[in-house]
């Protein structure tokens, strides 16, 4: 891999169930209102970043808020990558947080404490989504060397992958915060990777202020 090659990591704009805070794993939810007004801001940010290849989750949320971004500087289609899909949370999907509480008491309680350590019933672990998500992020950072590149996908993912990138391990999943919409930036030169930016939200300050870490 030669001369510099930028990743920008975005996270998809807000759902309904973002704002419930109900948790939303594998389950296809759209974009609320705010989310695609924050998919055109995090457009309109990226417009003159030189980027040429967009990648997406297949889900919804992602892929609308790709769509809606790319839209704003007439760039090419999103691609569709499995490997950035959300966490599957399995048995918790379509549940509040008050309900996880009540239900899964234990294991809730373990997942805000010590994350790496849970593997969801019916879902996954974090380690399965580093698993996929990470190599495939290097993969697709040596395929376009010298490029610009927009990847939108999940809390969960960019997470895994910050944390990955920063050397810090899943230990760091609860010190990483990823609002709505929000804006990471990675920098390959060589095999080297450098993180840029975290959780940059100054593209939405126009709008509503409840851009929810959940």
């Amino acid at each position: 891999m030669s001369g510099l090659t930028r990743v920008y990591l975005a996270r998809h704009g807000r759902t309904a169930w973002n704002r419930e805070e109900i948790f939303r794993g594998r389950t296809d939810v759209p974009l609320d209102d705010l989310g695609r007004e924050q998919a055109r801001a995090l457009g309109k940010h990226l417009a003159r970043t030189g980027i040429g290849i967009i990648v997406s989750s297949p889900l919804a949320r992602a892929l609308e808020t790709a769509r809606i971004a790319c839209a704003c500087w007439d760039g090419d289609d999103p691609r569709v990558d499995a490997a950035f899909t959300d966490l599957s949370f399995g048995e918790w999907e379509g549940l509040s947080r008050g309900e996880v509480e009540e239900r899964y008491p234990d294991l809730y309680r373990r997942w805000a404490t010590d994350p790496a350590s849970v593997t969801f019933p019916g879902g996954e672990s974090l380690a399965r989504v580093e698993e996929r998500a990470w190599p495939a992020l290097q993969r697709l950072a040596e395929a376009h060397a010298g490029e610009a590149v927009l990847v939108v996908t999940h809390r969960v993912v960019c997470k895994v992958l910050l944390a990955q990138a920063l050397g810090a391990g899943p230990q760091a999943f609860w010190r990483i915060r990823q609002d709505t919409a929000c804006l990471n930036v990675l920098e390959w030169r060589g095999n080297r990777v450098e993180v840029v930016t975290i959780n940059d939200t100054c593209h939405l300050r126009s709008l509503e202020a409840d851009r929810t870490d959940f």
